[in-house]
């Protein structure tokens, strides 16, 4: 990976970004997914079920939302034509700045604390001296935590619930930020809090090159089956059983969309979960009306079954997020199976619920990992109209990043993760479960429902 992005690639990549966008069957995501909705619509959430047999209402109009491929605390992408040796470190003289042979650090102060994420005024052409863009630091927030960081550019550079140096060229900050979290909120910052002391340090030069390599340029995929000759039906449409450890037979699968039109996979979503005898669908995606609004949506078997419409937004660190996971639970416990998950691609969102639940139920560490690698298998990389297969290290980070996003968003409602490999993630689930506002006999319940 190059040190600095220059011009002429930056061009090449705007280039290959239009010629990917212009092409009727290859998309590219950042594992953002829509359509989402409101909070009050959570809340309400006991209104937006239905039980077998129930007819939408027909007279919704409503366009199903189009993907969001962008965050909404999307970092602004630096202006690649400021050179970083127009900064000289030797320079810097301000009382909230301190360096030494090992580590760089910095006062956060009040105004630092905004819109979620954290503003360290120490020019970033200056912090590049130091690192480079696809090391990983370590960041010690003192008297809150001591987190391990990329440096990147933008939100998109790393995972949904990835934290991140964000370090743009030519800006007078630094910035702590997250995918689709606010990282402030996750470590429990306020303004009031300030001044806190803050220091980075080198954790791994380069560590994060190829995790860079890899969401910037793997995430293209294709609206039809015969862009992906290698996988069978069930994989292109992200439909499975899941297998893990503690799991019953014909109890939980998972897969895109059922309803949604747009990705192509819809017809065979709901077509095998129709074999599988699925009879609660979870959807994390839509709202009631937008669900109904889907063309075609009254036709579907989908329709005839009991489901819950949550239309959770992909921030797992989210009140709305942990409510609406919650919700789902128990319209679980309340509804025979076998049951489905799934929510646009059935990739992020999914994904997290589907590993809470394998969790829960007593699944390794390697099984966990296994099963949410997979979904990236079935839809990365599409290149002119053909897969072409994810090698064994990318399909290692994807591995990795469950684990991550697992321990991190446990560890924000104060479950302690020390070794992910070898964790009792079962111990550690129901602790999170309980911590959510889930009884133990409601955990015990849930259980039940899945055995």
């Amino acid at each position: 990976m190059r040190k600095n992005w220059s011009i002429l690639a930056g061009l090449l990549i705007c280039a290959q970004a239009f010629l990917a966008c212009s092409n009727s069957v290859s998309t590219f995501v950042t594992e953002t997914e829509e359509p989402q909705t409101t909070a009050e619509e959570i809340a309400a959430a006991d209104t937006t079920t239905v039980e077998k047999t129930t007819k939408p209402d027909t007279t919704v109009t409503e366009e199903p939302a189009e993907s969001d491929t962008t965050s909404s605390e999307e970092i602004v992408v630096p202006d690649t034509t400021v050179a970083a040796d127009t900064a000289n470190i030797d320079t810097i003289s301000n009382d909230s700045i301190a360096i030494d042979s090992n580590s760089l650090h910095l006062t956060l102060k009040e105004d630092g604390i905004t819109s979620g994420n954290l503003y360290l005024n120490y020019p970033a052409d200056s912090f590049l001296i130091r690192f480079e863009i696809g090391d990983i630091v370590t960041v010690a927030i003192n008297g809150y935590d001591t987190l391990e960081m990329p440096v990147a550019e933008s939100s998109s550079d790393v995972p949904i619930a990835g934290f991140l140096v964000a370090a743009i060229k030519g800006s007078d900050q630094l910035v702590l930020t997250a995918h689709n979290a606010k990282l402030a909120s996750v470590l429990g910052i306020t303004a009031e809090k300030a001044p806190i002391q803050v220091s980075l340090s080198m954790k791994e030069k380069g560590g994060y090159l190829l995790g860079l390599d890899i969401m910037r340029n793997t995430q293209y995929m294709g609206s039809y089956a015969e862009n992906y000759p290698d996988l069978s039906v069930e994989e292109f449409a992200n439909f499975r059983e899941v297998h893990t450890t503690g799991m019953g037979e014909h109890k939980l699968y998972r897969s895109s969309s059922p309803i949604y039109l747009y990705l192509g996979r819809n017809y065979y979503a709901d077509s095998l979960a129709q074999a599988a005898g699925v009879t609660t669908f979870i959807n994390l995606a839509d709202s009631e009306s937008s669900a109904y609004s889907n063309k075609g949506y009254e036709t579907t078997y989908y329709s005839t079954q009991n489901i819950i419409f949550l239309g959770v937004p992909p921030e797992f660190f989210s009140e709305i997020f942990k409510v609406g996971l919650v919700i789902g639970f128990r319209y679980m416990i309340e509804h025979e199976g076998p049951y489905l998950v799934h929510c646009t691609y059935g990739m992020d969102r999914t994904g997290f619920m589907i590993a809470v639940l394998e969790a829960l139920m007593g699944a390794t560490a390697e099984e966990i990992q296994d099963d949410y690698a997979k979904t990236f298998s079935n839809y990365f990389t599409v290149i002119d109209n053909q897969q072409v297969a994810l090698n064994e290290q990318q399909i290692d980070f994807f591995k990795a990043v469950v684990l991550r996003n697992l321990k991190a968003v446990y560890h924000a409602e104060g479950v302690n993760i020390s070794d992910v490999n070898h964790a009792d993630w079962a111990s550690a689930t129901e602790k999170y479960l309980e911590k959510l506002g889930m009884t133990q006999e409601e955990i015990s319940a849930l259980k039940d429902r899945l055995k």
